[in-house]
């Protein structure tokens, strides 16, 4: 993270993000498969996502990990801002920073490795969400103190709010915020088409699956106050104030941001699939008390205990998460553990999961152990 002491709390809910991702999402499900009951049904809404309005627990895990990237830049371009840098050298990282990540979410969700070009598509992936928030934030962060990175992060907010509202485009916004007839959504079926997830074309027509409603290019200018609001809980962190200061401007900031975004949820739906303004105000109010949490209990209060489960997870949170989107180890776990099929019955394909991401686990952490840290 470069300049400053390493808070621990940061790459713990990094980790703790991740094995939400990579461990816990994977095994709940499998388990919901294969317990098939009431009680657990009724559990499942936690561990899903929601269909389109409304904000579950499960709608954290993206946001947050955008969030945390934003955390992370006061330390790592501090010295950059204050003129101890080679801003050339900085720029030029940045940009490969971006286009790596672009790379990455087009191989792990784009079909790039299908080597089709007809089954190739460009903007579909958390990792190129916060590639477009980290270059924009980074850019504001180096140019601009704290107040005024407030002042743009709102006038995002309210552009996005007025853009969906007031903005009508061949029958689709002007208040629409339904699945299909939303701004967000006419300007990727305008500008990404054939180019967006799921598509395919058919008869000359692009034609995208009818469960796919997530949108990108409008919601970019979302994704980036998402990530500046991790930004200011950075500079929160890394300012000057006491322990107990920093600890209150977290749970204030965090509380204030959840009222103001279901407040706005009124007028404006919290709806994660386009990003709305009250989705972000939601998730990032939710983003600050979590990491108020960790901050406390790990930072403040000393608990650091055994910490090196979730560090091998944040330390290497794009490795994690590339890894166990891109490589099947289904064929290695199978071949390990099928004599158990027998014994295990419907819980059989829970055994697997658990193989798979403890093979995952057991590669995250023998790099944790050897200081191998990759960095984009």
């Amino acid at each position: 993270m470069g300049m400053g002491k390493r808070l621990e709390s940061l790459d713990a809910l990094r980790g703790f993000d991740l094995f939400c991702l990579v461990v816990v999402g994977r095994i709940i499900h499998k388990l919901g498969a294969a317990i098939d009951t009431p009680w657990f049904d009724a559990i499942m809404p936690v561990f899903t996502h929601k269909e389109w309005e409304g904000f579950s627990p499960w709608d954290l895990v993206m946001p947050l990990f955008m969030f945390m990237a934003g955390v992370t830049i006061p330390y790592s371009l501090g010295k950059y801002r204050n003129g101890d840098g080679h801003r050339k050298k900085l720029f030029e990282r940045l940009l490969r920073r971006v286009v790596l990540l672009w790379i990455l979410g087009m191989a792990v969700q784009g079909n790039l490795l299908s080597l089709d070009p007809h089954r190739i598509y460009l903007y579909t992936n958390t990792l190129q969400a916060i590639a477009v928030g980290y270059i924009f934030s980074a850019i504001i962060f180096l140019h601009m103190q704290w107040k005024a990175q407030i002042g743009i992060a709102a006038a995002l907010l309210l552009l996005f709010w007025a853009a969906m509202e007031l903005i009508s485009v061949g029958g689709y916004g002007g208040g629409d915020y339904t699945p299909r007839g939303n701004l967000a959504e006419g300007i990727d079926a305008l500008l990404l088409g054939r180019f967006r997830d799921t598509a395919n074309v058919v008869d000359g027509a692009v034609i995208i699956s009818d469960s796919y409603t997530y949108t990108w290019i409008l919601s970019s200018v979302n994704f980036v106050v998402t990530v500046l609001t991790g930004v200011l809980a950075g500079e929160i962190l890394k300012g000057g104030w006491p322990q107990r200061k920093k600890i209150l401007l977290l749970l204030g900031t965090g509380i204030g941001m959840v009222a103001c975004g279901w407040t706005m949820h009124l007028v404006h739906p919290v709806i994660k699939h386009i990003w709305t303004s009250s989705m972000v105000l939601v998730s990032s109010g939710y983003c600050f008390l979590l990491l108020c949490l960790f901050y406390y209990w790990i930072d403040y209060k000393g608990h650091h205990g055994n910490l090196g489960f979730l560090k091998a997870y944040g330390m290497n949170s794009i490795t994690a998460y590339v890894v166990s989107s891109l490589v099947s180890f289904s064929s290695v776990s199978t071949s390990l553990l099928h004599g158990f099929e027998q014994y295990t019955g419907n819980f059989y394909p829970v055994l697997i999961q658990l193989g798979n991401v403890g093979i995952i686990f057991l590669l995250l952490l023998t790099m944790y152990k050897n200081k191998i840290f990759i960095r984009i």
